[in-house]
C-alpha cells in the first residue's frame, strides 16, 4: 500500500522514519523523499498488515499519513499518445504496445506527477 507522508517543519529535522522503523520493526520502501528546512514529503509502500501499527506510530510523532490509492488517470479524448509519458515515467506505468499505442498500468504508479508536468495536452490527472 503507497502512502504519503508529510512532516511540519518543527519536526523535519527528527528522524522519525528510522524511529518508526525501530519501534514496530517494519520495513518501509521509499519510492520518493522531498525534504527541506520548511517541510517533508515521503512516499512509501507499507505492507497492508502493517498499516495500522505504521500509522499510529507516525501520527504520534506529529506526521500526517494519506493512503495513495487514486493513481494516474488519463483522458482518452485528450491523449494523443504522444508518447511524452512514456520517456519521463521512473517506474514505466507508460510503454508502448506492439501498434504504437501507449498503455498504462496503474498499479506501478507512484504519483510523482512528471508525467502530468510533461502531457503537452493535459491528458493525465492524479486523482487526490
Amino acid at each position: 500500500m503507497k502512502i504519503r507522508i508529510n512532516v511540519a517543519p518543527d519536526i523535519v529535522v527528527t528522524p522519525i522514519i528510522a524511529e518508526v522503523i525501530l519501534e514496530t520493526r517494519t520495513l518501509l520502501n521509499i519510492s520518493q523523499a522531498h525534504i527541506d528546512s520548511t517541510k517533508g514529503e515521503i512516499i512509501a509502500d507499507v505492507p497492508i498488515d502493517e498499516f495500522d501499527k505504521i500509522k499510529s506510530a507516525l501520527t504520534s510523532r506529529g506526521a500526517k499519513i494519506t493512503i495513495m490509492d487514486k493513481p494516474i488517470s488519463r483522458d482518452e479524448d485528450e491523449c494523443v499518445e504522444c508518447g511524452a509519458c512514456v520517456s519521463v515515467c521512473p517506474v514505466k506505468v507508460f510503454t508502448f504496445g506492439e501498434d504504437w499505442s501507449v498503455n498504462l498500468d496503474e498499479g506501478n504508479c507512484i504519483q510523482c506527477g512528471t508525467c502530468i508536468e510533461m502531457c503537452p495536452h493535459g491528458a493525465l490527472t492524479l486523482e487526490q
